[in-house]
């Protein structure tokens, strides 16, 4: 596939920034409105499963005409590099955040040992109050977590796997989901100490699945373009939550991701778009990993304040805007400067 080589999926990109976004309103509406059956953004935590997906097509398309020569050794400090900074930023935020919230009080040793594991992509579920996430100071790095594992099962076992048996792990992870979905009533899971095994099954079969994307080649080359493609993502994750989630959710995630994945790979952004996608790209994994703190401090500024519709709206959208700065300035300033410096020490 060398011609697929040269290529920049710049409307897969875009797919991923507005995955993001929707991530940021997901857990906004989750202070505002509890009841996931009437948010607006109910399967919004879907965006989640979307990233996995996305993360094995590139994985792929990235590594595997060349992790032999690369090796093993040079394959996980490049994903350190690309992954970590970030990880590093996101915990320092998480104890600002917990250092100005009216969260527990906890001892200096407790909130060192949460600091430190959360450095180290340690799941520490110990915080009652923070619901047992598995990383208290930043909760959306629990997919992070899945993410290393699935990168060191790539790195050992999975790009060495033909087509054949990992269509048959992949059609096994398939069932995983649908039971995780009838056990639980929902794939909202994976975050916590209680729910920590629902996260496996959601990496496991997404990650694999668009790792078998790309080795088969299903990339239609189309002209939706980014917009109509964005349409249907937002459509996915603002889908009802309610009794049907073992057909919504089996459906969006075994087959309506993918293919998404799939047309997006195929699609060619104008030109008047195709800077929004790189842009939207590009700053996608930022926000996701340095929003959180925030969430919970306008969580218990909520629970202290009785805010008209209005007054509520601005604020959540002032909160998204200072958000998506502040993940620019973190990128520019912290995590591009950081990893061009590691990349070549």
């Amino acid at each position: 596939m060398s011609h697929l080589q040269r290529k920049h999926f710049e409307v897969l990109d875009g797919l991923r920034g507005v995955a993001a976004l929707a991530v940021v309103i997901f857990h906004f509406m989750e202070f505002v409105e509890p009841d996931y059956s009437k948010s607006f953004i109910g399967h919004g935590f879907l965006a989640v499963d979307f990233f996995f997906c996305l993360s094995g097509f590139v994985i792929a398309y990235a590594y595997d005409d060349r992790i032999g020569k690369l090796g093993l050794r040079e394959f996980f400090r490049s994903r350190l590099i690309r992954l970590h900074p970030l990880v590093i930023a996101g915990s320092v935020l998480g104890l600002v955040g917990f250092l100005f919230s009216h969260s527990e009080p906890l001892g200096a040793l407790r909130v060192a040992e949460i600091f430190a594991c959360s450095l180290l992509m340690i799941p520490f579920p110990v915080m009652h109050e923070r619901a047992y996430n598995l990383f208290s100071f930043n909760a959306p790095a629990w997919s992070l977590f899945w993410e290393y594992v699935a990168n060191i099962a790539y790195a050992l076992v999975l790009c060495r796997i033909n087509r054949r048996y990992l269509t048959i792990l992949v059609v096994v992870a398939a069932a995983g989901i649908v039971y995780v979905i009838y056990k639980e009533d929902s794939l909202l899971g994976g975050w916590s100490g209680p729910t920590f095994w629902d996260g496996l099954a959601r990496v496991s079969y997404s990650f694999m699945a668009g790792l078998l994307i790309y080795r088969c080649g299903w990339m239609v080359r189309n002209r939706m373009g980014f917009l109509p493609l964005a349409a249907l993502l937002v459509l996915a994750l603002v889908s009802p939550f309610g009794k049907w989630n073992l057909f919504t959710e089996s459906l969006i995630v075994l087959i309506y991701f993918p293919a998404l994945i799939i047309i997006g790979a195929g699609a060619t952004p104008s030109r008047r778009i195709r800077s929004l996608c790189v842009f939207s790209g590009r700053i996608s994994y930022p926000l996701y990993m340095t929003h959180y703190w925030v969430i919970w401090i306008f969580g218990d500024y909520l629970g202290s304040h009785r805010l008209a519709p209005v007054s509520l709206f601005l604020i959540v959208f002032g909160a998204i805007a200072f958000q998506v700065t502040l993940a620019y300035a973190v990128m520019v300033l912290y995590d591009i400067p950081l990893r061009r410096r590691l990349s070549k020490a």
